[in-house]
């Protein structure tokens, strides 16, 4: 080994990238191999999501539909086999309010919460929430349960 045939371990460097814009006598100054003009020359280009090349997206393409109820009361649902569940893994004893449920996951905090009727629940159980279908109500009511509406 000697001085004039010393090189850098294999895989160790990697100098494969253009220099871009470091004079013409590089080859690659001047527009720095951006071509010309446009907004892909440009400094600070980047392309906006959807953006098809000028012509009209597709998002605005396509008529808008519909109607958004903006007093609509989203609910969080809760099933009656859930519940079940829970008591048979003793989660919960013979009430269930709005804090047991967001202290075992199923609800998150500060939204309403209704009680769905499916699956088939066996346990006596007192419960408050804020709505009930009525089969969900019927079934809790026919298990010995009470229903509590918010």
């Amino acid at each position: 080994m000697e001085l004039n045939n010393l090189k850098p371990a294999k895989g160790s460097v990697k100098s494969n990238n253009k220099r871009v814009g470091r004079g013409e006598g590089s080859g690659k100054g001047g527009t720095a191999t951006r071509g010309h003009k446009g907004a892909k020359s440009r400094s600070g280009y980047s392309k906006k999501i959807g953006f098809e090349g000028g012509q009209m997206p597709l998002q605005r393409r396509v008529p808008k539909f519909g109607f958004t109820n903006r007093n609509r009361v989203a609910y969080q649902g809760v099933n009656l086999d859930t519940l079940q569940r829970l008591v048979d893994e003793g989660k919960i004893k013979d009430t269930v309010d709005v804090n047991t449920l967001i202290e075992n996951g199923l609800v998150s905090k500060n939204e309403p919460v209704k009680i769905l009727g499916r699956g088939e629940l066996k346990a006596k159980l007192k419960i408050s929430v804020h709505k009930f279908t009525a089969s969900a109500k019927e079934a809790i009511e026919a298990a010995g349960g009470e229903v509590v509406t918010l």
